[in-house]
């Protein structure tokens, strides 16, 4: 992780590199700021001035200005002033992609940067895509004949996501600050930061529920990043760490994240480290984070395709009105591979307080996390490996997790006496609620080594069918101060091919 001292000081100001004296308006360049006139060729042949002359401050003033996709290049810092808007155009010939060679996704975008350093957004402007208008309009050209049938999900009845534009996309950048911008609507995912290193993310605002796969933040195969003091309203996962396969099979790796003081609200997960994880996440720091009218986790740690997740803490999180607060999930989408398995270790959940609903938490939203196919109860926190390869030395630490009770085995039954009907799903999508029905309301813990608890507090509002907390094939364990309240059973533990916690 980065000194501290280095990371006191603004790190976007750092990065930029760009000259205090160099400063020009689009206006200069013919921009109109009615948000009718089309001002891409404007914006970047101001961009392309100030990168021509070795770096500066591209200026975007108060108005309205729509665009298409314009590119970002080195030394340049994009500066939004207050009253500023950009636009993004609702036509998707105004859009473009980056080069199959360069970036992971070749997804079309609003703004660009590829290759780039040294390159900043900030400004207390705005950013919106119109994500609504604009996929309505791609969702014409399918049935207009102009959208190939493969790029389009007919059981969802909308474009798939990568022909829908993002807001940002940096691929392979180094040194990349945003810092206080407004982001909204994307079609697609708002912003993704792929194989960049030194980036920092300060003090933004994202709304973005106007369409499908709104993740807010996604940082895919990146070292050293800093997100701190942002806002997301996403309707999909919050803030999302990726890891990719890349050509030729090479996989890549996120190092040293860090994650503090935001605030989110998510229609999927709140922070999810996953679902794609082929290299996966090392050295990650997750601290002062509230979430609230989440549909699925707010704190899901995953890895599927055999990536290697090690040494991420989570501390001081506050979750209300969550649908899960806790899922650490080990699979294996493609099968177990012996020569290269994936691996969850060495993970660290301290002071988390959380409060589960008995109904949909984002049941108050246009767009809301799909309905499940099969009756259930509520869902426990769930610490879940596969038979033979556990997750190990998983601390959870100073843990209050609210929860409605309420489960009734006439609607859904899972007892303990039937614990090895519980499905391994090994290559299922991991969600909280992959399982089905869970014989455990507060705690679920299966294939797993050396799990320490420590001042673990779990209440039930209301009677539960279920036990508190259900181990099954846990080894190695330590308890310390375990209360369960609010629903009394004659054990708050239930023991499953597992060794008796060490207790002190």
């Amino acid at each position: 992780m980065w000194p501290q001292a280095f990371l006191t000081i603004s790190l976007f100001i750092l990065f930029t590199g760009v000259k205090a004296e160099s400063s020009i308006s689009i206006l200069d360049f013919g921009a109109k700021g009615d948000g009718k006139n089309l001002c891409t060729e404007a914006i970047q042949t101001a961009i392309n001035a100030v990168h021509n002359d070795g770096g500066g401050t591209v200026v975007v003033p108060s108005g309205y200005f729509l665009t298409g996709t314009i590119q970002l290049k080195s030394n340049v810092n994009l500066q939004l002033k207050k009253n500023a808007w950009l636009v993004g155009s609702t036509n998707i010939e105004d859009y473009y992609s980056l080069s199959k060679t360069t970036a992971t996704y070749q997804w079309p975008s609003l703004i660009v940067a590829n290759n780039a350093s040294h390159v900043s957004i900030t400004g207390k402007g705005n950013i919106d895509g119109q994500g609504k208008e604009l996929a309505l309009n791609i969702d014409d050209k399918f049935y207009a004949g102009q959208l190939d049938s493969s790029l389009y999900q007919l059981k969802e009845k909308r474009p798939v996501a990568h022909v829908r534009p993002m807001l940002l996309q940096f691929v392979n950048c180094l040194y990349v600050g945003i810092k206080d911008v407004n982001l909204y609507n994307a079609s697609s995912w708002v912003q993704t930061y792929d194989l960049c290193k030194f980036v920092s993310i300060d003090g933004i605002k994202v709304m973005s529920t106007s369409y499908w796969n709104n993740d807010g933040i996604d940082i895919v195969d990146c070292h050293n990043v800093r997100i701190s003091n942002c806002f997301v309203n996403s309707s999909d996962d919050g803030i999302c760490l990726k890891s990719y396969k890349r050509r030729n099979n090479e996989v890549a790796i996120n190092d040293s994240i860090t994650i503090t003081n935001c605030i989110v609200r998510s229609s999927a997960s709140a922070v999810k480290l996953g679902t794609s994880s082929y290299g996966g996440f090392k050295n990650i720091d997750i601290s002062d984070i509230k979430v609230y009218d989440t549909y699925r986790s707010a704190i899901a740690i995953e890895s599927w395709e055999n990536g290697i997740v090690e040494n991420v803490k989570v501390k001081n999180v506050r979750s209300w009105n969550t649908g899960n607060a806790i899922f650490i999930r080990l699979g294996s989408r493609h099968g177990f591979d012996q020569t290269s398995p994936g691996s969850i270790k060495n993970v660290q959940i301290s002071n988390v307080k959380a409060t589960v609903p008995y109904l949909q938490p984002d049941w108050a939203y246009e767009l809301r996390g799909p309905a499940l196919p099969f009756f259930h109860n509520i869902f426990p926190a769930s610490i879940v490996g596969l038979e033979d390869l556990p997750v190990e030395e998983i601390m959870l630490e100073d843990i209050k997790i609210t929860y409605p009770g309420g489960g009734n085995a006439a609607y859904a039954n899972a007892p303990i006496d039937r614990l090895n009907e519980i499905p391994e799903n090994a290559s299922d999508y991991p969600e909280f609620s992959m399982f089905g029905e869970l014989p455990a309301w507060g705690l679920y813990v299966r294939h797993a080594s050396g799990i320490t608890m420590r001042n673990i507090r779990l209440k039930a509002k209301n009677p539960d069918y279920r036990y508190p907390v259900v181990f099954d094939d846990v080894k190695n364990s330590k308890i310390e101060a375990l209360v369960v309240k609010g629903e009394r059973k004659k054990k708050d533990i239930i023991l499953n091919n597992s060794d008796v916690p060490k207790q002190n």
